[in-house]
């Protein structure tokens, strides 16, 4: 997985005029004119444009193509929110990651949906695929994983930070397998996973080279703090010194002495103050 997405760093590296620029443009203009096609035709639109297996053999090849733009809501308020909060979204991981990298990780999921539609119908499901909900409920997920703190206003008003309704999403898609795979629609149980799959290709490697950077810096972070409690006790006559009363190790032998993790820098209470001081801040260090 991890040469995969080195694989396609390099490319975009590579290529940084290849992809679609403003791809989430053309794909919300495509999702409003179907939507007003599928209200002039009442909504018979879908039986023909819907990615359909079995009628793609038979010639009906548009379909690859046309599914990509159904609207899953026949809301125009639930549409309209949506499809804002899809082009928005598309936009920041654009900037975020490049025109060619953005390009290939929403045609990939897109491909993805294709194949997981054709193994559905080959495992004798009809395969049905009306819209690509999970690729953009997964950009979401992309989203949230490189902006965990930001804050969004949830229904316009209630402030929440991403990382939240990034957990909820997941959720809904375990939701949607379990209860496609209780009435017997491999098609929409497939789609939720290879939408993750697509995430995965593009988080795992991230996520684990986060986790090694942050290891490494607790690793250093304790060193330094090892270093510099045996150098304070080779220069001193005691130990440890009370940064409140001054007590030292050496004066009260038999008292506790303990060092503060939540103050800036390395000061050190005896057993009265530890829970009992004004933390030391960044500013006090300066």
């Amino acid at each position: 997985m991890n040469k995969l997405y080195d694989a396609i760093d390099r490319f975009c590296a590579r290529h940084p005029y290849w992809g679609i620029p403003n791809l989430m443009r053309y794909i919300v203009i495509g999702t409003v004119a179907m939507y007003v096609l599928c209200i002039l035709t009442q909504n018979q639109a879908y039986l023909s444009l819907s990615l359909v297996p079995g009628s793609i053999f038979h010639g009906e090849v548009w379909r690859l193509v046309t599914f990509i733009f159904l609207p899953l809501s026949t809301s125009p308020l639930s549409l309209l929110i949506s499809l804002y909060f899809y082009y928005w979204m598309g936009n920041m991981l654009e900037n975020y990651w490049g025109t060619p990298k953005f390009t290939i990780y929403y045609i990939s999921g897109i491909v993805l949906t294709i194949l997981a539609a054709f193994i559905a119908y080959f495992a004798g499901g009809l395969g049905i695929m009306t819209g690509l909900h999970y690729v953009n409920m997964a950009m979401f997920l992309a989203y949230a994983a490189l902006n965990p703190n930001a804050m969004v206003l949830l229904f316009f008003f209630i402030p929440i930070k991403i990382k939240w309704l990034a957990w909820a999403d997941l959720a809904y898609f375990a939701y949607g397998v379990i209860t496609s795979i209780a009435i017997g629609d491999w098609g929409g149980a497939v789609a939720p996973v290879v939408a993750l799959l697509n995430f995965v290709v593009f988080f795992y490697p991230y996520f684990s080279k986060k986790a090694r950077i942050q290891r490494a810096g607790r690793s250093k972070q304790a060193t330094r703090f090892r270093q510099t409690v045996k150098a304070s006790q080779h220069a001193k006559p005691y130990n440890h010194k009370c940064a409140v009363c001054g007590k030292t190790d050496a004066d009260y032998p038999n008292m506790q002495f303990r060092y503060c993790s939540r103050c800036a820098g390395y000061h050190c209470f005896c057993e009265e103050h530890i829970f009992n001081h004004v933390h030391f801040t960044e500013d006090d260090e300066k």
